[in-house]
């Protein structure tokens, strides 16, 4: 248990320890909030005191309240469209790379086409169309994050579909739900958790970019990218308000990148050794 503490890195205890902080405030963050995400408690960009650690806003809310309930929302949303995105696109690389023919090439194809379109326009599209609600938010990002997800899941199972060790179970007679629980799955976990972590900094700045220009999470619902432009207005005034949320959004996307770079390392470091 020591040695293993001791190969991790220095980078990859700050990545694990930002992440598990801002974990903690997603799961808790609302109940220990001094106030209400909407309460108004003084005067518009009042500056940090006692009672206000980093200040009030551009309504006279609570900052500190705000990024607590703020993180639960911006986590939340990333998160369950990062999940969903991998739902959607791990399961159809699979089968693209086991079937392969008509299968992968009409399932490449609409990835293809999907992927010629620009995400950001994409997006805007369709939440012009069908309104900003999360549901929608998070669907759609999801869609257009599996595309991405699919392309990565059927590289590496097409991989390992044709080592002796799948080509045996085939030959055994192993069912479909077998061969990608026991055989394909395992042995691409590695890849596909370390792009799980990219892919939710994408969705995570991705959901702060579409909120700060007014098409992301909707008020009254408090998020770290609608808090940005909330209160950009306060930097004409040498005020400190919106580089709250800025950090926070900075800090994390740090933090879960330098966790993925410690994983591929590791993951390097046990194929080098394995040869």
């Amino acid at each position: 248990m020591s040695n293993t503490r001791k190969s991790i890195p220095v980078t990859a205890w700050i990545g694990l320890t930002i992440v598990a902080v801002n974990l903690i405030f997603f799961a808790f963050g609302p109940m220990v909030a001094p106030y209400g995400q909407e309460q108004i408690v003084g005067a518009p960009f009042d500056p940090p005191s006692a009672d206000f650690w980093f200040g009030l806003d551009q309504n006279g809310r609570d900052m500190v309240s705000r990024l607590l309930f703020g993180a639960q929302m911006s986590i939340g949303v990333s998160l369950s469209a990062s999940l969903l995105s991998f739902a959607i696109g791990v399961p159809l690389g699979f089968l693209a790379a086991i079937f392969g023919g008509w299968i992968d090439t009409v399932l490449s194809r609409i990835v293809d086409t999907v992927m010629c379109i620009p995400v950001l326009i994409s997006a805007l599209v369709v939440l012009q169309a069908l309104g900003s609600s999360l549901p929608v938010l998070i669907v759609t990002i999801a869609l257009l994050d599996s595309t991405r997800v699919f392309r990565l899941a059927r590289i590496v199972a097409q991989g390992v579909n044709v080592l002796e060790y799948a080509e045996t179970a085939r030959l055994r007679g192993e069912g479909l739900g077998w061969l990608i629980r026991k055989e394909i799955l395992p042995n691409t976990l590695p890849p596909l958790i370390a792009e799980f972590g990219l892919r939710f900094c994408f969705t995570f700045l991705f959901v702060a970019g579409l909120s700060f220009l007014g098409l992301g999470i909707q008020p009254p619902f408090a998020d770290w990218g609608g808090m940005v432009k909330d209160n950009q207005q306060a930097i004409l005034y040498g005020l400190y308000a919106p580089l709250f949320p800025a950090g926070a959004i900075a800090i994390l996307t740090v933090g879960v990148n330098l966790v993925v770079d410690w994983l591929l390392a590791s993951r390097t470091a046990m194929q080098g050794a394995d040869r």
